[in-house]
């Protein structure tokens, strides 16, 4: 698989605990784990990746992205040999990466898709990664597991979709309780070739992407503190990993 570029377009919505909406612009990779992309060394500055920013360390053997994703499959008893994965990530641009959603679609050696990996990260630097039937255009159901915004407890239920990606980008997560929407997020976007081109390009419309992003939710968690929205505090989490930005 040929790697590709989106460039996207993030919602964020809150309906509780006080009326909120924000979008921003930005760009997302598209890859095959086992494959990604090379870019010549001037360019590399602007898109490292690098396995210690997503999931969990393998217990054995080299630590690479690939496994990563198949040490989390293992955990919860899932063996996907030979098959795909491709993924939608940030990349580490001059050094910085932040992910606030990482996706991983797992297919196995007939290329059929088995499962997907929804990872959540936190700008706070916490991540919890969620495995998801492959329900394409419809929602899968998974407990919310992870504190990720002041303003909001780690309660309730995210409803994902997130089918393959294709000529269009379309991924929605909502977070429920009662039954009700407290949050909606969306990414969508177009596809692009991975090209030099398109990388220069994406750097000049949207540069240093990873780093504004964090900067652009911290705002928006501002924001919504001057709107008098109750501050949840985090209750300790046990054994999380933190993402290394350097």
């Amino acid at each position: 698989m040929l790697s590709a570029l989106y460039r996207t377009r993030i919602t964020h919505l809150s309906r509780t605990p006080v009326h909120h909406y924000f979008e921003q612009g930005g760009y997302s990779w598209y890859v095959d784990v086992d494959d990604l992309p090379q870019l010549p060394r001037w360019l590399q500055p602007f898109a490292r990746f690098e396995a210690v920013d997503h999931l969990s360390p393998p217990t054995a053997g080299p630590d690479t992205l690939r496994a990563r994703v198949d040490q989390h499959l293992a955990d919860r008893g899932v063996e996907l040999p030979g098959g795909t994965v491709t993924a939608l990530l940030q990349a580490r641009v001059l050094g910085y990466v932040f992910n606030p959603l990482s996706i991983f679609w797992c297919h196995d050696r007939h290329g059929t898709l088995r499962h997907v990996i929804a990872e959540v990260h936190s700008t706070s630097g916490d991540r919890h990664a969620y495995l998801l039937p492959p329900t394409g255009a419809q929602p899968a159901a998974v407990k919310k597991a992870l504190y990720v915004s002041p303003t909001n407890e780690a309660d309730g239920y995210y409803l994902v979709r997130a089918p393959l990606p294709d000529a269009e980008l379309d991924v929605t997560i909502s977070l429920h309780r009662e039954n009700k929407p407290a949050f909606v997020a969306t990414l969508d976007g177009t596809r692009r070739k991975a090209s030099i081109a398109n990388v220069l390009r994406l750097q000049l419309v949207a540069p240093v992407a990873p780093l504004v992003g964090a900067m652009w939710i911290r705002l928006q968690g501002v924001t919504l503190w001057t709107q008098r929205a109750p501050v949840v505090r985090e209750a300790p989490i046990p054994e999380r990993e933190k993402v290394g930005q350097l």
